[in-house]
């Protein structure tokens, strides 16, 4: 059994600013499903979105998530994250992040604008901002004798009292599958943090790696934790449409810095939709491109930036031009063929502005969790933000509190089980899975298809459960037990809500209420002792 003060389930921004501000005075365990740099931070082109500017204010841009979060963000923890925006870019300087530098601009940095924002406030490194900041942390985190990473381990479930058979509800670490030796460990902590990020694999086109399967949500579920507001999935307006290129994102700020949406005939539809045109939110111009494509029968549309100069582009989208080049497209010469796809979930495991849960001893952090910063709509680029300031608000209320002993924990039993006869099931099942989340529960969304795609997901969580029931794990089939108990609570939470509001579009209620109400689920109850 490998025992910590602190586990970190996920290597993304979130767990890796945990990590750095704990690793001084405790015993970290960071585990992530593939190498430490693979996951949707690394993937994140925009940027960061912050006050920097003097001509910008925090009343601004909460002003500007508010708006873009249709009456369903939390005031007090939008203006906590705001506020603490600039100490957040701060120590990331201090790190070394190599931002974009603007030496004509008073900051020092060249900030670009996205859609929603009323100032240019997004700090970024090109187009690549996310993996400039994990390269950068990640060096850190592998030089820091106080953090054992554990690389290729998918987290299983977490080991909570009832499990022991122990009063109350307190996580005390978890089970994770070392995919290398195909083993389960037992990983005893005193505080367990889940930064597993979202669940856009639920989708069968989706902007997110392959890792965003849903497993901190579907984990922090089971073990008693609420969530919220999980009907409310960012489909991003521009993935690279290209049978060769799988989940590449066109980032926001092509259309900030001038990008135009077009038909294939060269006409412009974005004025039509909203005054906003581009630089609209996102669900905004995602609901439009679907209109558009459904009512023309397209494949995908077009975004053109082929009219500014080709060293403008060159400079400010480098990856992106070079990824488009590799497959034939010049965007300094043609526009770039794009369609919406599942970016980003703004539900998840409620928490408090320490990224406390229902549960004692566990924290979310990141896309895992719902503080209420998003609301139903998440304004682009605050998602790296709200990583590192409720990092950083966690790990101040892990080190004020005390250290705890840890009870015995068992290991992991599966003496009962076998090997499975053949893995078909566990292919097809996704793929049905993935698929009907598609078609019922996309970016227009009926009752009837609602419940249509419910009734489906029952039948796999059937089959999901008796697979699990009586064979050995396996990533996939753990990522898929995830996955399906994800896609329920989007299901569910979609049908619970009676109006139209940011990115839960419904035909049968196309207005929105007088008030917006968060939706919460509440499990029946977390997992008793031997579960498995």
């Amino acid at each position: 059994m490998l025992k910590f003060d602190v586990l970190i389930v996920g290597s993304g921004l979130a767990g890796m600013t945990l990590a750095l501000y704990l690793a001084e005075h405790r015993k970290i365990g960071l585990i992530t499903k593939r190498d430490l740099l693979e996951g949707s931070s690394t993937y994140a082109q925009g940027g960061i979105a912050a006050v920097l500017d003097t001509e910008d204010s925090v009343e601004e841009h909460i002003r500007d998530t508010l708006i873009a979060g249709a009456g369903l963000c939390n005031p007090d923890t939008t203006r906590f994250i705001v506020e603490h925006s600039r100490e957040a870019i701060e120590w990331l300087i201090d790190l070394g992040v190599p931002f974009t530098r603007d030496d004509t601009h008073k900051t020092g940095y060249h900030l670009t604008r996205e859609g929603g924002h009323s100032h240019r406030r997004i700090i970024h490194a090109a187009d690549a901002t996310g993996a400039a900041v994990t390269s950068t942390l990640g060096q850190k985190i592998k030089a820091h004798p106080n953090i054992t990473l554990l690389e290729d381990h998918i987290a299983i479930d977490l080991v909570t009292s009832p499990k022991l058979g122990l009063e109350g509800n307190r996580c005390y670490g978890a089970y994770a599958l070392d995919k290398r030796a195909d083993e389960v460990v037992t990983i005893a902590a005193r505080h367990t943090i889940i930064a597993s990020g979202g669940a856009g694999k639920v989708y069968l086109y989706t902007t997110n790696p392959d890792t965003a399967t849903g497993d901190g949500i579907a984990m922090g579920w089971r073990a008693g934790c609420r969530v919220g507001n999980m009907e409310f999935i960012q489909f991003h307006p521009t993935c690279l449409y290209h049978p060769h290129s799988k989940s590449f994102l066109i980032s926001e700020a092509v259309r900030g810095e001038g990008g135009i949406l077009k038909l294939p005939d060269g006409t412009r539809f974005m004025p039509l939709h909203d005054p906003r045109a581009e630089l609209a939110p996102r669900d905004v111009v995602a609901r439009a491109i679907d209109f558009e494509m459904k009512k023309h029968g397209l494949d995908c549309v077009y975004l053109d930036i082929s009219y500014k100069p080709a060293h403008f582009i060159k400079e400010h989208f480098p990856n992106i031009y070079a990824h488009c080049l590799e497959l034939g497209i010049d965007i300094t010469q043609e526009p770039i063929p794009v369609v919406p796809a599942a970016h980003y979930t703004c539900g998840g495991l409620i928490t408090d502005l320490a990224g406390r849960t229902d549960v004692a001893g566990l924290y979310a952090v990141g896309e895992a969790a719902c503080t209420g910063l998003h609301g139903a709509n998440r304004l682009a680029s605050n998602s790296l933000l709200e990583c590192l300031v409720i990092g950083k608000a966690a790990a101040a209320d892990i080190l004020s509190g005390d250290k705890l002993p840890l009870p015995a924990i068992p290991d992991w039993d599966d003496s009962r089980v076998t090997d499975p006869d053949e893995e078909v099931v566990i292919s097809h099942n996704w793929d049905e899975l993935r698929r009907a989340m598609w078609d019922y529960v996309g970016i227009v969304r009926t009752n009837k298809r609602l419940e249509r795609a419910l009734n489906r997901i029952h039948l796999l969580e059937g089959e999901i459960d008796e697979y699990y029931s009586n064979f050995h794990v396996s990533n996939d089939l753990i990522e898929l037990r995830n996955l399906v108990q994800t896609a329920e609570l989007i299901v569910r939470s979609a049908l619970a809500r009676k109006e139209s509001r940011g990115l839960h579009f419904s035909r049968d209620y196309p207005a929105a209420q007088a008030t917006g109400r968060e939706t919460v689920l509440t499990p029946a109850g977390p997992a008793q002792k031997g579960s498995h």
